[in-house]
């Protein structure tokens, strides 16, 4: 992860090849992201992309489809010699893993345009498709020997959800590493390419104040929110088979976690990152069947409006099962077994159709004590918090007491608020550019690692087994534009705590 403009340098020459160039990931957010890249010169000095799909077109096809992506969807003002350049080395393959002569076809193609475009060999799967062409599509790699590194490079990335539990997980990890080594692969999580998440680490590790007490001895509970405006919308087949659970919390939530919870690792590289936070993911404590469903919140969203926008009920919603037992919103409380942590909750929170759009982590420290302030006027103090804002804006927020001024002793809460887009000049961007370019550069340290994937579906494995025995037994209901269900304010406020306030 290179942060610093100055020290990035161009990956070396490779080939970018886009299986599922024709959906909506690629055109949202993998080619504006190397446009940003072009745009940036952070691009090889020889590069090519191919695009794969199952149906047939034209390169000229193609080009003119990325191109109406790129004007659509593009985070900055296209500048079209960039665009154009960018483009002109896209060329089209038709490939199908259920059909492996086309693999072949792929292959000779792929031979013959790194021999015209000088590009070494090195190679960039990306795979932008549904979940279930994944293992199908790197066994065609294996099978035609193009993940083999002859000299050059050879890498993976695949996008989530890795698994749909423990076992599925497990078994596309077993089946990936018997046609490659694991440093081929780049699980990718685009939270991880977010600044704000990126500067968690900087913010612990790199600032004297606060790892003496980011610790049991001061810390209270710590709170990570993931809330989105959008129902589910035209996605119900797949979200109806996922859910909030599985779609969120393993990848998304998981990943803020570890990186708040983690040990300072030995060495600011890939493996002792990856070490340190698969670790964190290994000491959740694996709760029994009753304590999984006391420690946790599921819901579906009923019919509402959010902004101008009206949001009819789940279980209405096109591909969605009249009876749904799914979740689209889910809290849980986890605790982590080691001496850092210990006694100290984990409150997740994540959900579709809410009234906020907002990612957040706030650290509550524990309350100081009231005797000092005995005899005035103070009977409560307002809650020490260290917010980490990651969307819609990229914050960090420090809550803390202090004296109204006045002749009385009068205390109120106020905040300081460091805003990132106020003081550091950046581009916007989709937040891939980073993963991307690491990927080429070699870099995995925002990736996920297997022992990572398998420690997180095996900290919500719990949960998903009391769901599945107790059925539609204990799905709550919110509106769409609310909250979320007033049980999820239960799960805290039976410790004696409340979610923090969204201001």
């Amino acid at each position: 992860m290179t942060k610093d403009p100055q020290a990035k340098r161009k990956p070396e020459n490779c080939a970018f090849v886009i299986f599922g160039v024709t959906g909506d990931l690629t055109h949202r957010l993998v080619m504006p992201s190397l446009y940003n890249l072009a745009a940036e010169h952070l691009l090889p000095e020889k590069f090519c992309v191919v695009g794969v799909a199952r149906r047939g077109q034209s390169d000229d096809e193609l080009r003119d489809s990325l191109m109406k992506g790129l004007r659509q969807f593009a985070t900055r003002p296209i500048d079209d010699d960039i665009a154009r350049k960018l483009l002109e080395c896209v060329t089209f393959v038709e490939a199908d893993p259920k059909d492996p002569p086309s693999f072949d076809r792929l292959r000779v193609h792929l031979d013959s345009l790194e021999c015209a475009q000088e590009t070494g060999g090195n190679r960039l799967f990306y795979l932008a498709t549904p979940p279930a062409a994944f293992a199908p599509t790197a066994r065609e790699l294996g099978r035609t020997g193009m993940m083999k590194q002859n000299g050059a490079w050879r890498r993976l990335v695949i996008e989530k959800p890795f698994g749909t539990d423990l076992a599925s997980a497990k078994a596309l990890n077993a089946e990936l590493l018997k046609i490659m080594d694991e440093h081929q692969i780049y699980r990718i999580d685009h939270y991880l390419g977010k600044e704000t998440v990126q500067n968690i680490l900087v913010l612990r590790f790199a600032n004297g104040m606060f790892e003496p007490i980011w610790n049991r001895n001061h810390i209270d509970h710590i709170q990570i929110t993931v809330e989105e405006k959008l129902g589910v919308g035209h996605r119900g087949g797949f979200y109806d088979a996922t859910g909030a659970l599985r779609d969120m919390v393993p990848n998304h939530l998981f990943q803020l976690m570890s990186l708040v919870a983690m040990e300072p690792p030995a060495r600011f590289d890939a493996h002792s990152v990856r070490s340190e936070k698969a670790e964190v993911l290994t000491s959740i404590q694996q709760p029994s069947r009753e304590d999984a469903l006391k420690n946790s919140v599921r819901a579906q969203y009923l019919a509402g409006r959010i902004g101008d926008d009206e949001i009819i009920d789940y279980r209405k919603t096109e591909d969605v099962k009249p009876g749904s037992t799914t979740e689209t919103f889910v809290a849980l409380k986890l605790m982590i077994d080691n001496w850092r942590w210990a006694g100290v909750p984990f409150y997740l929170r994540t959900g579709k159709a809410l009234g906020h759009k907002r990612t957040e982590v706030a650290i509550k420290f524990k309350q100081a004590p009231l005797s000092m302030f005995s005899g005035t006027t103070v009977d409560r103090l307002s809650q020490n918090f260290l917010t980490i804002g990651i969307a819609p804006t990229e914050t960090i927020e420090l809550q803390f007491n202090a004296k109204i001024p006045g002749p009385s002793i009068t205390i109120d809460g106020v905040e300081m608020k460091f805003k990132y887009g106020d003081y550091f000049r950046a581009d916007p961007s989709t937040g891939y550019e980073t993963l991307i370019y690491d990927c080429m550069i070699g870099d995995n340290i925002l990736f996920q690692r297997a022992d990572g994937i398998e420690a997180g579906w095996q900290a919500v494995q719990p949960f998903l087994d009391a769901w599945k025995q107790a059925g539609g037994n204990g799905i709550e209901t919110y509106e769409a534009g609310s909250d979320g269900p007033a049980c999820a304010d239960e799960l805290l406020r039976r410790d004696g705590r409340s979610w923090r306030k969204f201001s």
